[in-house]
């Protein structure tokens, strides 16, 4: 057993995982993972690990990953690990927190208490809360912290060294593209949406110009991709010049991405927070800055970033 902070990551994540843990100053090691045929899974963590661990991993795709996750966890502890922090940068069923017809499962707070009895921490990006607000409230952890990726997105933009117009899609979409904006020194929107089906959606563009502009839509989440395609054919035949797109969670396929293209989208730029051909943007740096919120580093190790 060491002293030594570490962070551990699935190999789907490791390039992410690497990156996070080099902005903390802790060693890394890629957790082993071996499919049998029948589906089950062997996990292999390092065989000594320290009393502090983060274990990275995000959950899009969550079902098979939440299994092997909770094997991860317990190999942990039962290795001495004392404190356990999960950096989820995407995390999974927070989009439904009650029960619409009788008997349904109200996935939030069965997964969010699951994790909160493994882990001491949990940190993540932009999770998809309705009616409640408070990551605490859906993970009820020792420490539930949600970072915003608004303001690494602004970053982003205001290095592209044009002139843009944000535009939100939808009335959700403005806490990041408000943020985003100011950070980028941008005007920006935001649409009026009108959902008829799952895939289907309107959207009515703000009262500001687009005519002629360099226009980023600016979301949180794209898995079906309705509502950033209605937004940004509406662009289009209001003349906008240009369309591109900048999201947090990239969560769709390659059929999906044909359609934002034929849409009038012309580049996705997305965080890593999910391994996707589109990501731009690293969150290394800023799942680093709330990771030493909670995290108490002893004295031979690097100090977290300030």
């Amino acid at each position: 057993m060491t002293t030594k902070t570490m962070v551990i990551g699935f190999p789907v994540d490791a390039e992410c995982a690497n990156r996070f843990a080099a902005a903390v100053g802790a060693g890394f090691a890629t957790i082993a993972r071996h499919q049998f045929p029948d589906g089950e899974t062997r996990i292999t963590l390092p065989p000594v690990l320290p009393q502090q661990l983060a274990i990275y991993q995000s959950l899009n795709n969550p079902n098979a990953k939440l299994v092997e996750l909770l094997l991860a966890a317990k190999t942990a502890r039962r290795n001495g690990v004392k404190h356990l922090t999960l950096v989820a940068p995407y995390l999974c069923y927070m989009r439904q927190d009650t029960a619409f017809i009788p008997g349904e499962a109200i996935s939030q707070t069965i997964v969010g208490e699951w994790l909160a009895q493994h882990f001491d921490a949990v940190l993540t990006v932009d999770p998809h809360l309705h009616r409640v607000h408070r990551l605490a409230d859906a993970v009820p952890a020792k420490n539930a912290i949600a970072l915003s990726a608004a303001t690494a997105i602004g970053e982003f933009l205001c290095e592209q060294n044009r002139r843009i117009v944000l535009i939100g899609p939808d009335a959700e979409s403005e806490q990041w593209v408000s943020i985003a904006a100011a950070v980028a020194g941008s005007e920006f929107g935001v649409c009026h949406k009108v959902r008829r089906t799952d895939r289907a959606t309107t959207v009515v563009l703000p009262e500001i110009s687009v005519a002629g502009a360099s226009v980023v839509l600016v979301d949180d989440i794209v898995s079906s991709g309705g509502t950033l395609m209605s937004a940004a054919r509406a662009c289009v035949a209001m003349g906008a010049a240009r369309v591109d797109a900048a999201v947090v969670h990239a969560l769709y396929g390659d059929e999906v991405t044909a359609e934002l293209t034929s849409s009038g989208i012309t580049t996705v730029w997305s965080t890593d927070s999910v391994v996707h051909p589109t990501n731009t943007i690293s969150l290394a740096r800023l799942l680093a800055s709330g990771f030493k919120d909670f995290v108490q580093y002893p004295q031979d190790t690097r100090a977290p970033l300030r």
